[in-house]
């Protein structure tokens, strides 16, 4: 369901009982005369649903965390917060640019619109900026020809859907400004072959049982998950365009499960 779509909806319809009320049927009603149920409850709805609409739209916006993809950095059932400003102002719905302000900088975690998909949002970390050459072998990270410093961290144990656990190597990885953790299983490719899909600027990338090397197409991304082996990311479906960006994460709002991690920031 496209929630900003039907909140822009119901803001037309209250705002519209509120336009019809204000200039025409409240002259039209005798002043001893309440107000019906119609006009009381769109009147007292719009201004709710207006705020809310704003704020969603062009300041900041929730998401849930649905899966393990960004572990150890969010968690499943984690709830965010998402900058809508920050990598400039778009109109809701249509998603048109109609202001600049930053761009997207390595090591950030950004939401956007799935490319084979724009009604899915996902969140993941942006690796490659336009231009870049990114090479990921042997679950080492290359970008422009110079390797991103990783330490050990220690093990980092935890059950996938399905009850499967899980025993992966945490890494401290530093990309650009950003210093994190990701997550990497010592066994299995860096990339899995038979996932690879076809996808736009696909000839900027080639692949290999150790891992692949992809060019960054202009007005484009290339993010990957934190959790490097379980993760389907631009490795799998190729680059984000700049257009279907939706924003950067950067709070964690609500956890039901760990007090612990409410009010945190991304990094």
């Amino acid at each position: 369901m496209n929630f900003a779509l039907v909140l822009f909806l119901l803001l037309l319809a209250t705002g519209a009982v509120w336009l019809l009320d204000h200039y025409w049927l409240r002259k039209q009603r005798a002043a001893e005369l309440p107000e019906p149920w119609w006009v009381e409850y769109p009147k007292s709805f719009f201004p709710v649903i207006l705020v809310v609409f704003l704020l969603r739209s062009f300041l900041v916006e929730p998401f849930k965390i649905p899966s393990g993809s960004m572990l150890p950095t969010l968690l499943v059932g984690d709830f965010i917060l998402v900058n809508k400003f920050t990598y400039g102002i778009r109109l809701p719905i249509v998603h048109a640019k109609i202001a600049d302000i930053n761009q997207p900088r390595r090591g950030e975690v950004m939401v956007f619109r799935y490319p084979e998909n724009p009604a899915l949002d996902y969140i993941k970390r942006v690796v490659g900026l336009p231009g870049d050459r990114i090479v990921y072998r042997n679950k080492r990270l290359w970008i422009n020809d110079e390797q991103m410093k990783v330490k050990a961290d220690g093990d980092y144990n935890y059950v996938e859907s399905g009850l499967n656990f899980v025993s992966a190597q945490r890494m401290i990885e530093t990309l650009g400004e950003h210093q994190h953790a990701v997550l990497v299983q010592a066994e299995g490719p860096g990339v899995h072959l038979s996932g690879v899909r076809s996808f736009p600027f696909r000839e900027n990338c080639a692949y290999n049982d150790a891992g692949f090397n992809c060019t960054v197409p202009a007005g484009h991304y290339f993010l990957m998950g934190d959790n490097r082996d379980s993760s389907s990311d631009s490795r799998y479906w190729g680059f984000v365009p700049e257009a279907n960006i939706v924003g950067k994460a950067f709070l964690i709002w609500w956890n039901f499960d760990e007090f612990k991690r409410i009010g945190q920031f991304i990094n």
